[in-house]
C-alpha cells in the first residue's frame, strides 16, 4: 500500500511540474485603492494622462488641465483655456504637451517644463482622444463630431493632414513602426493608418463588439486590447491581420491600458471595477481578476514605471427628470473629484 501511495505521490508531482506556470501560479494581482488625489474644482472630466519620466499626471477637468505628482497628489501646475478638454498627448522629444479641446475645437500646445502655453491649433470638430505617434513625430487628434483626425506636426505644430475616418473615432494608438490605430464607435470597426501616407489601409468590423472607447497596445506582440462599452466586452484583436484572438466580460468601460512589463490590460469600468486581462503569449489570455475601485472611474492611465493605475471618478447626485428632459445626467458633488490610485 504505501508503495502504491509513494508512486501515486511521484506520479502527482511529476504532473504539476510539467504544468505551464500560469496554470498553478498565484493568478491575482494582489493590487488595491493605495490613494485617493483629490482636485477641489469643479467641472467633468474624461482622460487622464501619465508621463512616467517626469512623474506627472495631467488630468482634463473642465475648462483647464490639472497637473499632479504622480507619487504624491500634490498640485505642480495647470494648464488654462482648454474648453471642454478631453485629452492630454506628451511629446518629451520636443518637451512639448498637446490637449484636445472638444467645445474650443482646437488644440492647445504647451511646455511640458514650464506648464506655459505655446499655440493653439484648429482641429477639426469636437477633438476627443489625442496621443503622438513616435514613430511619425505626428500628434493625432481625434474629431467626434467631424468624423475625422487633424494630423499636427509637432515639430513645427502645423496641421499636415485631415484624414476622413468614416464613423465616430474614440481612442487611438501606434505601434511605433508606422502604423495608426483607431476605434470608431459608431461603426464598430477598428481602423488602421498608415503613417507615412495618411492612408487608411484596412477597417475591421470588431464582432461581438458595441461601441469600441478604450484601446491599447502590445507593440511587442502587436496585440490591441479593445473596451466595448456597448456589450461590456474586451476584445483582443491582431494588428497585423485585424484577427480576434480572444472576448473577455469587463463592464461599462470607456478606458483600456495596458502594462508591458506586467503583460496586462485593463479596462476601466464605470461600474466601480478594473477588470485585468493577462497576456500569457502572443495568442492566449486570460481573464484575471475585477479590483473593486469607485464608481464612475471610467477612464485610467498605468505609469509603466511604477505599474500603479490612475483612474478619475468623483461623487454623483441624481437628478430629478423633467417633461423636457426624462433622462437626465447625474450631477457631480461640487469637491468631490479625485484621482484614484490602485497598485500594490
Amino acid at each position: 500500500m504505501k508503495s502504491i501511495i509513494k508512486w501515486l505521490f511521484v506520479l502527482l508531482f511529476g504532473i504539476i511540474i510539467s504544468l505551464p506556470f500560469h496554470v498553478w501560479a498565484q493568478k491575482k494581482t494582489g493590487f488595491h485603492v493605495l490613494a485617493d488625489f483629490p482636485i477641489h474644482s469643479v467641472g467633468g472630466w474624461d482622460y487622464i494622462t501619465v508621463d512616467a519620466a517626469t512623474k506627472r499626471l495631467y488630468v482634463s477637468h473642465g475648462m483647464q488641465v490639472n497637473i499632479l505628482d504622480a507619487a504624491t497628489g500634490d498640485s505642480v501646475g495647470y494648464i488654462p483655456d482648454t474648453k471642454g478638454v478631453h485629452g492630454i498627448a506628451i511629446a518629451s522629444a520636443f518637451n512639448k504637451g498637446y490637449t484636445s479641446n472638444g467645445r474650443g475645437n482646437n488644440v492647445t500646445v504647451f511646455d511640458l517644463k514650464t506648464n506655459q502655453v505655446l499655440k493653439q491649433v484648429n482641429a477639426g470638430t469636437n477633438p476627443d482622444a489625442i496621443f503622438y505617434d513616435d514613430f511619425s513625430k505626428k500628434v493625432y487628434a481625434f474629431n467626434g463630431r467631424s468624423k475625422d483626425a487633424t494630423v499636427i506636426d509637432a515639430a513645427t505644430d502645423s496641421v499636415v493632414a485631415t484624414i476622413p475616418l468614416g464613423g465616430k473615432p474614440e481612442t487611438g494608438v501606434s505601434d511605433g513602426k508606422g502604423k495608426v490605430f483607431v476605434n470608431i464607435e459608431d461603426t464598430n470597426e477598428e481602423v488602421e493608418i498608415d503613417a507615412a501616407t495618411f492612408k487608411i489601409l484596412n477597417r475591421w468590423k470588431l464582432e461581438g463588439g458595441e461601441e469600441p472607447s478604450g484601446l491599447a497596445i502590445d507593440r511587442e506582440t502587436e496585440r490591441l486590447f479593445i473596451g466595448c462599452g456597448g456589450n461590456k466586452t474586451m476584445i483582443v484583436l491582431d494588428a497585423t491581420n485585424g484577427n480576434i484572438l480572444g472576448k473577455f466580460p469587463i463592464g461599462r468601460c470607456d478606458g483600456v491600458a495596458f502594462d508591458p512589463g506586467l503583460k496586462q490590460a485593463y479596462s476601466s469600468n464605470g461600474e466601480g471595477t478594473v477588470t485585468v486581462v493577462r497576456e500569457l503569449s502572443a495568442n492566449k489570455f486570460e481573464f484575471v481578476e475585477n479590483i473593486p475601485t469607485e464608481l464612475g472611474a471610467r477612464t485610467i492611465a498605468v505609469d509603466e514605471i511604477t505599474h500603479k493605475l490612475y483612474l478619475p471618478t468623483a461623487q454623483m447626485k441624481p437628478v430629478e427628470p423633467t417633461t423636457a428632459n426624462p433622462n437626465p445626467r447625474p450631477q457631480q458633488v461640487p469637491g468631490t473629484f479625485h484621482i484614484v490610485v490602485v497598485g500594490k
